[in-house]
């Protein structure tokens, strides 16, 4: 089994707070994670309809049977029983009583403000990060500039890691990623989409999804996206929030604190897993990426996906923004930490070129800031201009 960064905060975090809530998206090993990590946990799936309805019938009765702590699974189709959960919770000040587990973000978090707010640890866990998979040691973005430089892991190639993607699946049971992706977007379709919104007409949705693949890693214009799918601005607003809950896409906000000048504020748009991405794009095979022209910004998807990733293993929020100026000065990624913010570029390119640099450069003369970083898609490690030059496997 692949160790899963996130293991140590679960286990820290179950020895102080009686409820743990685990989220994250449908087959990022959720379930795996928890009877690995809480083996001797009583666990109930409660997609199981006769669970369900007995949960939902007699919620009082469905709890009492658990006399050891346990693992509620898929909890959010069952929200009511947050209510009954408190006063257990309250009675018994028991260390890691409960692990609730979720796919649908919003719905959890709504019900854990209500109902156990102070007595819940919430993290998220997404598909496999790159460093997982190699076995390196995970990346604390608070120190980005200090990380140890890795080689390059052996049988990994930049574009089939991209094509492939880093859901669980994929990389346990030796799936075909595109054909298993293709399986995983209809699930997601027929069965998250319409538990979280009233949509009669899936197809409508499904173009809107992959309208979104097409301008992963752009700054999102809400007017454009509901003209090209054919809806209004306030149901492209309401799917994107329904992308995010159930964690197929992020929001990467812009960085517009302390600066005299006009700052776009429009977020960008990502993509979490890139294999997901390349499937709505139509890119069947590694070799499609190499000329294709969407490759810059699949490449940017894979660097910001895989620090959210290293942020939600820390079991920490990310500090991750962007920053763009009215004139076209754009940073790809700044890195928050107190008054301290690191930069960092994005270029998909395996030949460093001098322009690269322009940004940093005119980041560094506006904030005196006297460090930042670049990530390539090539294999060298070196500081140039002043600046670190990262390949795409020290992320």
């Amino acid at each position: 089994m692949i160790k899963r960064f996130l293991a140590e905060a679960l286990k820290k975090a179950a020895a102080q707070y009686p409820v743990i809530a685990l989220t994250g998206p449908r087959q990022s090993g959720k379930t795996t994670l928890c009877l690995d990590l809480f083996s001797g946990y009583a666990y109930v799936n409660l997609e199981k309809p006769d669970v369900r309805n007995f949960a939902i019938e007699d919620p009082n009765g469905f709890l009492a049977q658990f006399k050891t702590p346990v693992i509620l699974d898929e909890i959010q189709r069952v929200p009511q029983l947050f209510s009954y959960l408190m006063p257990i919770v309250d009675a018994e000040k028991i260390p890691g009583r409960f692990i609730l587990t979720g796919s649908q973000n919003f719905l959890l978090l709504e019900a854990v403000s209500q109902s156990l707010a102070g007595r819940c640890a919430i993290f998220h866990l997404l598909p496999f990060s790159l460093r997982e998979l190699a076995g390196y040691p995970c990346l604390d973005v608070f120190s980005f500039d200090e990380q140890e430089t890795m080689g390059k892991p052996d049988g990994f190639e930049l574009n089939q890691i991209m094509q492939r993607g880093f859901y669980p699946p994929v990389h346990d049971r030796g799936y075909s990623p595109f054909d298993w992706l293709g399986q995983y977007t209809q699930t997601y379709l027929e069965r998250d989409v319409r538990n979280l919104i009233n949509i009669g007409d899936l197809e409508t949705f499904e173009r809107f999804l992959r309208l979104c693949a097409g301008r992963s890693g752009q700054i999102l214009n809400y007017s454009s996206l509901a003209a090209d799918c054919g809806v209004s601005m306030v149901t492209v607003k309401r799917w994107l929030s329904v992308l995010k809950a159930s964690f197929i896409v992020t929001l990467l906000q812009p960085y517009y604190r302390n600066f005299n000048k006009r700052m776009i504020k429009s977020p960008k748009l990502y993509f979490i897993d890139t294999g997901l991405l390349c499937y709505l794009l139509g890119i069947r095979t590694p070799e499609e990426l190499v000329n294709h022209s969407g490759r810059g910004a699949i490449f940017e998807t894979f660097v910001v996906s895989e620090l959210i990733k290293e942020c939600f293993s820390m079991g920490t929020e990310p500090p991750l923004y962007y920053w763009r100026d009215s004139s076209g000065h754009e940073i790809d990624i700044v890195i928050g930490n107190g008054e301290k913010l690191y930069p960092v570029e994005i270029k998909s390119g395996a030949t460093i070129a001098a322009d690269m640099f322009s940004g940093l450069k005119w980041w560094q003369e506006l904030t005196s800031c006297k460090s930042g970083a670049l990530v390539y898609g090539g294999g060298d490690s070196y500081v140039r201009q002043g600046f670190k030059v990262l390949p795409w496997f020290n992320i």
